[in-house]
Formats: structure tokens, sequence, C-alpha cells
């Protein structure tokens, strides 16, 4: 599927959410759920007349993509832009002009394109970024931002920043929250990554990837484009367990438990690969993850007609959900529903290979023997026996269409905020802070601001809010403003978060008589805390007991 196409699939994706996703999200939804703007970053401009600093010129659309995607913009992939300037004919380093920066945009249905440059002198890197608005044709006045080189996340992540302030004026997350969405990442692991992605060849990508997960262990961006092109290499035993390090509450874990599934599903390890495809499946249940799931359930001997039968309700015009479903209907013995549906695959795609060798057999009218998982052929490319004579067997699908599923969690995120636009304005603040405090413990600290903000908007009188937004002010290095947002929570009521927010400030300020008190108080309203225990463990290593 072409990124136009995938990015075109809203329509598509809203009927398989209405499909799966009704039961959790209430009848209050409809088909005009809202949409938000499609971004394409341009790899920026070097200026600097230092041919080997061209990586950072890619390295801004992915910063920018990661703080504007954290932030509800849609944005475009890598890999997205690349199919843009293929199906134009242009090469992967061409310098777009205005004029071709709007075909580009057009092909890929993007509302906002983003361009710079930048110069490196004296250790010192100086950007330029502009908006091109494509639907006015309109370009904003330069954004700009400077600092030494060691910094340049900073300057990426400010930069992205000020782009979302750009497009959307009403844009309430902090700078700040963006500066420290980077965390500790060293820098020159940020430069193996984004050398290994623009490597020419899948060895030297493997290298540089490998230096930059190596350096940073934890670096899951890193670790998923390993992972990735291992899989890509055949080298599935390496490839899982690469892809395996990256933690479930990880903002990359669907795609990973894709490729995890992939790849053990390739090594014959069926019911791996079905633990993982099931992991993607209960946060994005799109019709190809919900059919991988069902074929590694059936080469494990399983009848998985259900779950079919879901793939095919969800996109009733793919030929291989067809073929799937007919196979599984024709082992359980259901031949009139099995000729229905190979019926149906051969009306999609009249040339299907294997398609009327299945036909003949489900018109014999004999069961066949239940398959066992011990005794299947390994998977071939196509996902079908080697062995002679013809066995059926369902299709994995093979590709993850990152637009499709960055979509669907676009959708997700606009269905959500429909069905909390119905709910009373003290719930909707109590949803969302628990959305915020699930992204503050997966680390995602602009999402989780994103979500505090929200529930202020909806309740300005929420406590729970309001600590919130002191420990994104924490966690992103802004101990006043941190300080100030903990008063203002325990103003409007007291509460664990808050005390302890200002608790660590004062156990970094050597105040730990103070910090003693603000523990009490918050194990007095929640005795189990484990961050309140944990930081009375910590007073307690220094001498200081609680009052």
């Amino acid at each position: 599927m072409s990124p136009r196409s995938a990015l075109r699939e809203a329509s598509v994706l809203v009927a398989v959410f209405f499909a799966f996703l009704l039961p959790v999200f209430g009848q209050n939804l409809d088909s005009s759920t809202p949409v938000g703007h499609v971004v394409l970053v341009l790899p920026f401009e070097n200026r600097s007349g230092q041919p080997d600093l061209g990586w950072i010129g890619e390295s801004f659309p992915d910063t920018l993509n990661q703080r504007l995607s954290s932030s509800g913009f849609l944005t475009i992939s890598r890999d997205d832009r690349q199919y843009a300037l293929d199906h134009l004919g242009f090469p992967a380093d061409f310098r777009p002009t205005h004029a071709t920066t709007i075909r580009i945009a057009q092909t890929l249905d993007a509302n906002y394109v983003i361009i710079g440059s930048y110069h490196v002198a004296n250790n010192r890197i100086s950007v330029q970024a502009q908006v091109l608005e494509i639907n006015t044709l309109r370009m904003s006045a330069p954004l700009e931002d400077s600092s030494e080189m060691p910094r340049l996340l900073d300057v990426e992540n400010a930069v992205a920043w000020k782009v979302a302030k750009q497009i959307d004026p009403h844009f309430n997350v902090a700078m700040q929250t963006f500066l420290g969405a980077s965390g500790q990442l060293k820098l020159s692991s940020f430069e193996n990554y984004i050398r290994g992605n623009s490597a020419a060849t899948p060895q030297e990508r493997i290298k540089r990837l490998q230096l930059a997960v190596q350096e940073s262990p934890n670096y899951t961006d890193a670790l998923l484009a390993l992972g990735k092109t291992q899989y890509s290499e055949r080298d599935y035993d390496h490839a899982a367990a690469t892809l395996a390090r990256i933690p479930s509450s990880d903002r990359h874990s669907e795609e990973a438990n894709f490729y995890l599934g992939l790849a053990r599903f390739n090594s014959a390890r069926y019911a791996e690969a079905e633990k993982a495809f099931t992991s993607v499946a209960g946060s994005l249940p799109l019709p190809e993850v919900v059919n991988n799931q069902a074929v590694a359930s059936s080469r494990q001997g399983h009848n998985a007609s259900a779950l079919f039968q879901r793939a095919v309700a969800a996109d009733p015009k793919d030929a291989d959900y067809h073929y799937n479903l007919a196979v599984s209907l024709y082992r359980a013995g259901d031949f009139a529903g099995a000729q229905r549906e190979v019926d149906q695959a051969l009306k999609l795609r009249p040339n299907d290979p294997e398609a009327p060798q299945l036909k003949a057999l489900i018109s014999r009218g004999r069961t066949p023997a239940p398959p066992q998982a011990a005794n299947l052929p390994r998977p071939t490319a196509s996902g079908t026996s080697t062995n002679t004579p013809f066995e059926p067997l369902e299709r994995i699908r093979r590709t993850y269409s990152e637009a499709s599923f960055r979509q669907a969690a676009f959708q997700i995120d606009q269905m959500r905020a429909v069905r909390l636009a119905t709910l009373p304005p003290a719930e909707q603040a109590t949803q969302y802070v628990q959305l915020g405090s699930d992204y503050l413990a997966q680390g995602l600290i602009p999402e989780a601001e994103r979500e505090f903000q929200s529930a202020l908007a909806a309740n300005p009188k929420s406590a729970q809010a309001r600590a919130g937004l002191a420990q994104v002010r924490e966690r992103s290095g802004d101990s006043v403003d941190a300080r100030n947002e903990a008063q203002e929570s325990l103003k409007l009521g007291p509460n664990a978060a808050a005390y302890l927010v200002l608790a660590r400030l004062e156990l970094n300020d050597n105040q730990v008589a103070a910090s003693a008190a603000d523990v009490a108080r918050a194990l007095k309203l929640e005795p189990r805390n484990t961050a309140a225990l944990g930081m009375k463990q910590a007073l307690a290593a220094r001498g200081q007991s609680l009052p």
C-alpha cells in the first residue's frame, strides 16, 4: 500500500474501529470524528559547508515528528517521504523548490510542510525553520534557535515547540516539556541512529544501530530500527531478541510486537508469535493484526475461525482474509461457509493460484485431519506449504503499514475525545488525569502534559491535574514551576502526588526536615504509596525520620 493510500484510509479505519471498539467507546460516536493536522517535515538544508554534518539535516524530521506526534498532530514518516520522492522521480538527497515542496505535500495529503536549514561554526549550531500551509500557500516567518553543538537535541526540541505553536496558536504544552522529552540520550547514540537510518547498505545500517544501542541500551527508537533491519535480513532470532527489549509501555510497542510476532512465526514458534500479535490487537485491533493472530493460532492446531471472521468483517475487500476464513471453515467441516468464502476470494482476486485448489478440496466434502503444530511445514515467503499434494494454509500478513497504524492510533485518540466530551466536566477531568498519569509512568512527558492540560480545561479546580502538571514540570527540570504547580494543587485539595513533588524538590535542595514533613503528609493520605515509602527510606538513609 502506498503512503498516499494509507493516509486516505481514515474512512476505512473508522469502520474498523466501529466494528471492534464500539463496545469500549460507547454509542456516542459517529463518522464525523474530527481529523487533525497532517504535517510533513523535510530534511533541513546543511549550510555549514561541512558534508560530514549532513546527518543533522536528516535528524530534524525524526525529532520534530516525535514531538509533534506526541502533541496530537499526525506526522508523515521518513519512509512515506521517500515514497513521495520516488513517486515524483526525485533522488533521495533532492532539495525541493517551493513548487516541488507543494507537489510532495499534495502527494502525501499533507496540510503543513516544515522546511529549514542549519549552519555550524565554532561548535555552535544555528537553525531556521518555516511552516508552509498548503491550503493557503502561506509561508510563516522564520522560526529560529541556536546553541552549542552538544545541545543539538535541545535546539531541535525548541524548534519543534515553535512549529507546534505556529500551527496551533492555542497549543498549551510548555517549551520546557519539549526540552526535557529526549531525556538523557547521548548525542553520539542519536548520531549513530540517524546515520544508521540513512545507511546505504543493511550491513552499515546494522553496524550503526548496534553502536547506538550499545551506548544507550534503552534507546527504543534504535532498538526498533535494528530489530526491523535484522528481520528484513532474515536474522529472525536476533530480530526477536532485539524487539523483545522494547517495553510494553513504550510508544513503539505495537510495531515492535508486530515484527516480533513475524520473527517468531518465521522461526515456527507459533505460540510466541500468537502472544505478540495478541498484544498488538489489544490496543490496535486492525484487520492485519487480527489476521496474524488467527494464523499463529491456527498453526498450533486451534480453530481460529472467529478471529478470521473479525478480519473479514473489518476489511471485506481483502481476498486473503476471505481465503484464510475459507481454509479455517473447511478444516472445521463447514463446507458451505468455506465455499462461500473461497468464491468471494476468487471474485476479489480471479488469478489467485491457490484458491481454485482449495475450492476443489471443499467440493469433495471431506473434513481434513486437523493440523498439528509440530508437523506443519515451516512457512515460505507466501505463507503456504512446500509439501505436495496441495495442503491449504492460512496466509500471514507480513507488512506493517506504519501510516495505517499511526492513523489508527490517531483515530482512537479522536474517538476517545468525542466520548469524553459527552461526560460531565468533573468526570472528564478524572479520566484525562488517569491518561496523563499513564503517559507519565511511560516517560512520555509531552503526552502527559497534554492530558493534564485537557483535564484543567474541563475542570480548572482539579487538584489532581495540577499535581500532574507539577510532576511534568519536575520531570522536565523546571523546579520553580514544579513547586508552584504543586502548591496550587494543594490549595485546591490535599493529595499525595503534590506533597511528594515538594518533598523531592526539598530533598534536592537539602531541606531534609521540610522534605520529611511533606512525605509524612503524603503517607497520612496514602499509607501504602510506594513513592512515599521510597522517599521515607531515602530520608532515613540521611538520618532524618518522619515527624
